[in-house]
């Protein structure tokens, strides 16, 4: 064998467990893998996981706070505005530079994939995206990356901006990104709507879109776009982000359009991190958190995940690519704390994640591509609670990443 993971706590199951790695695949796990392998790694009794997926970041705009001017009112529309000039002066050397920065902590945080937005219109062009398709390949060895041609700027309110998405899907781009409420009114919107489901399918591609990113419960994009979905029988292949609108619908509402998106099939990824930050700007007291309704979708039986989203930029200040702090941060604010919670808060970042992603081999199974991650804590519980070091980060049966934590005491 190639790698043996001696040792390990696995979810579900009582005692320690040995994995057996071949060719890149999970070949065994059993109480005691016999035999040797050319290297052997002790998980100790700590908690083995299929490693991390974040389903949502944007390489393109990460560590651009070091250079811009701040976010005053900390609202989703000035950080917009902040990174116009921004966009203006990227360069394919400076987007790789930072981006480079934070696939590096994804890696060393047990990530083995990512789906990132990239901004794709007539203020920047596509320098970032040349720049991303290029760190994809660099980066090849470490994680896999699918890249979102993202429209931030609207289509018919940034005209020329569709040409663009077109091109970019040419370029190498896998989804076709959106944002539908970034139009000027509501029949642009879903004008928007149409043409992303256009281009996806004149590219057999999935759609990542970012829909009503806001507190406005007048926005809504989503049941159109769960609608759109369902009569194009894109079942499975289109992801509705953020979805802040849904929680500031009335209840009865609310419930008609999370009935469409579980006949829909489509997947919703929310950003705890950046949302709780962005939005309820504009409420005084009581504020709103700003989150969708993952408690109510994930008990109506939507696919539900979460992503990082922003890392030091215009629109978040913090971020340091940690699927287990996002997590705990969800948990805070979605008030999730019994057992069965923490455990669903580690699906979403894996294998709902993976089902979002339509990723196949993915799991800590006999057959599946051999992506795993030992946390030092030997419990979900504790790695949520602590968010303690990834002791070993493996990719396709190959250690890619070791974390250590001396910690000592002086009496």
């Amino acid at each position: 064998m190639d790698l043996i993971v001696r040792n390990a706590r696995l979810r579900g199951r009582d005692g320690l467990y040995d994995i057996g790695v071949e060719n890149g695949r999970i070949t065994e796990i059993s109480r005691r893998v016999r035999g040797e392998a050319d290297r052997e790694v002790d998980a100790g009794g700590r908690l083995v996981l299929p490693a991390f997926i974040d389903p949502h970041i944007h390489l393109d705009k990460v560590l651009t706070a070091e250079t811009i001017r701040v976010n005053r009112s900390g609202t989703l529309r000035e950080a917009i505005e902040i990174l116009w000039d921004a966009k203006r002066r990227y360069t394919v050397e400076d987007v790789k530079s930072r981006a480079s920065k934070v696939v590096e902590w994804e890696v060393l945080n047990g990530v083995t994939r990512i789906r990132t937005h990239c901004d794709v219109d007539t203020i920047g062009g596509l320098t970032a995206l040349k720049a991303l398709l290029e760190l994809r390949r660099d980066y090849s060895d470490l994680v896999d990356i699918q890249i979102v041609a993202f429209p931030q700027e609207g289509i018919f309110t940034d005209p020329g901006s569709e040409g663009l998405l077109r091109k970019a899907m040419e370029l190498g781009a896998d989804v076709v990104g959106g944002m539908p409420h970034a139009e000027a009114t509501d029949e642009m919107a879903r004008k928007h709507v149409d043409k992303i489901f256009e281009i996806a399918m004149e590219y057999d591609a999935d759609i990542d879109s970012h829909v009503d990113e806001t507190d406005d419960p007048y926005s809504r994009c989503v049941e159109y776009m769960a609608w759109k979905t369902f009569r194009e029988n894109y079942n499975g292949r289109v992801t509705a982000d953020h979805v802040c609108a849904l929680a500031s619908y009335d209840d009865y509402h609310a419930a008609k359009v999370i009935g469409l998106i579980r006949k829909a099939g489509m997947n919703i990824e929310t950003n705890p991190e950046t949302n709780l930050v962005l939005e309820g700007r504009l409420d005084t007291y009581p504020k709103r958190r700003g989150l969708t309704r993952v408690r109510q979708l994930l008990e109506s039986g939507v696919n539900v995940t979460y992503g990082q989203d922003c890392v030091k930029d215009a629109f978040y200040p913090y971020g340091k690519c940690d699927p287990l702090q996002t997590g705990f941060t969800l948990a805070l604010a979605e008030q999730l704390t019994t057992s069965s919670q923490m455990e669903l808060i580690i699906d979403m970042a894996t294998y709902n994640a993976a089902k979002t992603l339509r990723i196949g081999d993915y799991g800590l199974e006999v057959g599946k591509r051999a992506d795993l991650v030992v946390v030092d804590a030997e419990s979900v519980w504790e790695a949520l609670r602590l968010q303690p070091p990834r002791l070993y980060v493996i990719r396709k049966g190959r250690i890619v990443a070791e974390n250590r934590q001396e910690r000592k005491i002086y009496r």
